[in-house]
C-alpha cells in the first residue's frame, strides 16, 4: 500500500511537471527568448533600409552616388539594353512586378484590385516613360509609396535590367 502512494504522488509529480511544460511548449504562457529572431531588430515589409554608410561602397558597386550636399545623384543606365538585359529583365518583371503593375506595366496586375488606397503606377504612362532610367533604378532600389523596395531581392545588375524590360513595355492608347 505504501508504494503505492508513493508511485501515485511520483506519478502526480510528473504530470504536474508535463502539464507545465505543455503551457510554454504551446504559447499558453509566452517566454521571449533573445535568440529569437522574430523580436530582434529588422524591416518590416515597405520599411525603409537603414542609409549606406559614409565612403563605403558595395561589393556590385555604388548603386547610387551623393552629392556633397547629401542628395542622391541619378544614375545612368551602365547596362546597354540589349537581348540579353531585356530577357532578364521580363524575368524578373514577371516574379517581382507583375502582380501589381500587371503583364501590360498598366497597373493592372491580379493585386491591383486589392490596393484600395494606393493603386500601382501604370508604367506605360508619360509620368514614367518621361522619368529618367535612373530614376526608375531608384524607384527600385529604394521604393516609392506603398511600394516595396528591391534592394535585397534583386542585384544591382537585375534592377537595371528591370529597367530596360519596363522601356519595352507599349504605351497606353
Amino acid at each position: 500500500m505504501r508504494l503505492f502512494k508513493q508511485l501515485a504522488v511520483v506519478f502526480a509529480v510528473l504530470a504536474v511537471a508535463a502539464m507545465a511544460g505543455l503551457l510554454f511548449t504551446f504559447d499558453v504562457i509566452k517566454i521571449n527568448w533573445n535568440s529569437f529572431m522574430e523580436i530582434q531588430p529588422s524591416f518590416r515589409a515597405a520599411e525603409s533600409p537603414l542609409p549606406v554608410p559614409a565612403r563605403s561602397v558595395p561589393v556590385e558597386g555604388p548603386a547610387y552616388v551623393f552629392d556633397q550636399a547629401g542628395n542622391v545623384i541619378v544614375p545612368d543606365n551602365p547596362v546597354k539594353a540589349d537581348e540579353t538585359s531585356i530577357a532578364r529583365g521580363a524575368i524578373f518583371y514577371d516574379i517581382n512586378c507583375k502582380m501589381c503593375h500587371g503583364p501590360e506595366g498598366n497597373g493592372k496586375g491580379p493585386l491591383a484590385a486589392f490596393l484600395v488606397e494606393v493603386k500601382p503606377a501604370d508604367l506605360t504612362s508619360a509620368l514614367v516613360t518621361n522619368q529618367a532610367d535612373g530614376e526608375l533604378f531608384l524607384t527600385l532600389t529604394n521604393g516609392k509609396g506603398m511600394m516595396p523596395y528591391f534592394v535585397e531581392n534583386l542585384s544591382v545588375r537585375d534592377r537595371w535590367d528591370v529597367v530596360n524590360f519596363i522601356r519595352t513595355l507599349e504605351p497606353a492608347q
